[in-house]
């Protein structure tokens, strides 16, 4: 009976509201505008910018090999030159692009407060303590991804091993998925939008939510993993949730990037196919990585954060 009241009460303290999704569909506007603006001016100057890129390294190639005759520590300021104005004019539409998929997520957030509700001020403390911790695993996706890193060109693009998954599937182990999929989703982002991966940090915030999503539903939505008692079980779950994750990015990210980098980016489909290839290797490599280390430290700090009472309810 008391827990019948419980969530009656519960369902009674939802309230309606419309403030998140105003926002969001004025964000929403904005950033569309913005982003074809953007496309018009900056980012189709980026290309020409691109092309002269190609054609100086194509010379730094041919000079090293000896076919052709060339001043290479000319050539080498000329290409450092063309690589840091193409990334600034790249910067712009790529602000937009970001603004437009975050304004989505405010949007569908903002839907679901209109017609489900959202919850009273005491379980909303619960979200300041999510809101803390997702802060802290979005800056380790960033230094992950920022700082730990080995850089493979391909063209005038460029795809990478690194570590910034780890963080964005632990992430979804300690928070869920929601929270989870936010942290990974923001650190990563905010990795491209600084780094020379900048035209990437749109398609990151969409992939890296939905592996928060994907592997906070395996292991908290399926496997109930906050529940699990047994040390064996709770190893299962999370190796299962973090193998899901991957195996959906494995796919995603190479299928996602291929149509993201020809369609909305304007990237030759040679160039776009040649980076799709290369992508599931390193996707590849890095899932192994991720499932392996996330499901590492978790089950290492599961044991803590439960004692110290830090452990989110989910």
């Amino acid at each position: 009976m008391n827990r019948k009241k419980e969530k009656e009460s519960g369902k009674a303290e939802k309230q309606k509201s419309y403030g998140l999704l105003i926002i969001g569909a004025v964000l929403l506007i904005a950033g569309i505008l913005f982003s074809v603006y953007t496309y018009n001016t900056s980012y189709r100057e980026s290309t020409v910018t691109g092309a002269q890129l190609s054609e100086v390294k194509a010379q730094i190639g041919a000079v090293k090999e000896g076919t052709q005759e060339g001043d290479l520590e000319a050539l080498t300021a000329q290409s450092e030159q063309l690589s840091a104005e193409k990334l600034s004019l790249e910067r712009p539409y790529s602000y937009g692009l970001t603004l437009v998929f975050f304004a989505i997520l405010l949007t569908a957030r903002g839907i679901y407060n209109a017609v489900i509700g959202r919850r009273s001020s005491g379980s909303r403390q619960a979200d300041v303590k999510r809101l803390a911790q997702a802060g802290l695993l979005a800056a380790l996706c960033y230094i992950g991804f920022a700082f730990f890193k080995i850089d493979i060109p391909v063209g005038p693009e460029k795809t990478a091993f690194h570590f910034g998954n780890v963080f964005c599937v632990l992430a979804a182990l300690l928070l869920g998925g929601y929270w989870g999929g936010l942290a990974g989703a923001v650190g990563m982002t905010i990795a491209d939008l600084t780094t020379s991966y900048v035209t990437s940090a749109p398609k990151t915030f969409f992939l890296k939510l939905c592996i928060g999503l994907i592997v906070g539903l395996v292991a908290h939505g399926i496997c109930h993993l906050n529940q699990a008692r047994d040390g064996r079980k709770a190893a299962m779950a999370t190796v299962a949730a973090a193998f899901c994750g991957m195996a959906f990015n494995v796919v995603a990210d190479p299928l996602v990037g291929y149509f993201y980098k020809t369609y909305l980016l304007g990237v030759p489909q040679d160039i776009a196919v040649a980076l799709a290839k290369i992508a599931t290797l390193t996707t590849g490599v890095n899932a192994v990585v991720a499932v392996i280390a996330a499901s590492v430290f978790y089950l290492a700090l599961r044991p803590a954060l439960r004692k110290s009472g830090l452990s989110v309810e989910i």
